[in-house]
């Protein structure tokens, strides 16, 4: 994507990296009613919607660590790092061994380099079938990849989640937790194909090499993280934005052609 730097000077966007602190808010709790809704929905055996809510909870804290990874929350440094270890606990697995890769996805986009992107190359069933063995790439290629500071945090997330689990399975006998835990495993068995395939398959050939939304419900429902073309192009500007800079986009050069998510 460096090949674009261009557009960093010809298309406005510095203006959409500041949040207000009612957005910074907004951004820092914007899982919260999904998470409690799942476990309410759970308490009571109404497991179709709870699992619902419980994708929702997932996909709204992806959209956290995301911007987390990118210091994109409104927030200092070291609160962010501390905001993506409570995510490293609420969702599973390590957040700061996800950002090392993500960041290099972005250095090194589709290439060999580019662990996250690995399943973006696969057909869909097999990028769906790779679940499973995603994560474990990501975290084995953080701790090979990662400076001291980032491995102690990695080590810290990951004994964090030992901890949980052994709360949650040997010591408590809470259904809820234990239904959570299990939602969330599901929900990183999924991320190769819903949030790496879904946005970089056969895209290889195209100017941006990523994919996009532009329809407003499908925006909304996806709470902007399907905006993919532009959080390439302008990592700094938070997910609440990217519809915006995805009309001043269209509004630069409206010859692109647009691959959409969906």
């Amino acid at each position: 994507m460096n090949t674009h730097a261009h557009l960093l000077e010809q298309v406005q966007w510095k203006d959409l990296v500041h949040l207000q602190q009612k957005d910074v808010w907004s951004e820092l709790l914007i899982s919260l009613p999904w998470l409690i809704i799942s476990l309410v929905m759970a308490y009571f055996a109404w497991y179709p919607i709870a699992l619902f809510c419980s994708f929702m909870f997932f996909l709204t804290g992806l959209r956290q660590v995301h911007n987390a990874f990118h210091f994109a929350l409104g927030i200092s440094r070291e609160k962010t790092h501390w905001a993506m270890f409570v995510l490293s606990i609420l969702m599973l697995g390590s957040m700061h061994a996800v950002q090392i890769n993500h960041l290099r996805h972005h250095q090194y986009c589709m290439q060999d380099e580019d662990v996250e992107a690995k399943s973006a190359r696969m057909k869909w069933w097999q990028a769906f079938l790779f679940g499973p063995f995603f994560p474990m790439m990501l975290h084995k290629k953080a701790f090979a990849v990662g400076t001291k500071t980032q491995r102690k945090w990695m080590s810290a997330e990951l004994l964090a989640n030992v901890i949980l689990l052994i709360v949650v399975f040997f010591i408590l006998d809470v259904t809820i937790l234990k239904y959570h835990v299990i939602a969330m495993f599901i929900g990183q068995c999924m991320t190769a194909f819903f949030a790496v395939w879904t946005v970089h398959h056969d895209t290889e050939d195209h100017v941006y090499m990523a994919r996009t939304v532009r329809n407003e419900f499908k925006r909304v429902v996806t709470y902007n993280m399907f905006y993919h073309v532009e959080h390439h192009l302008f990592p700094a500007v938070p997910t609440r934005h990217l519809h915006i800079l995805a009309k001043r986009l269209d509004a630069y050069d409206p010859s692109v052609e647009i691959r959409e998510v969906f």
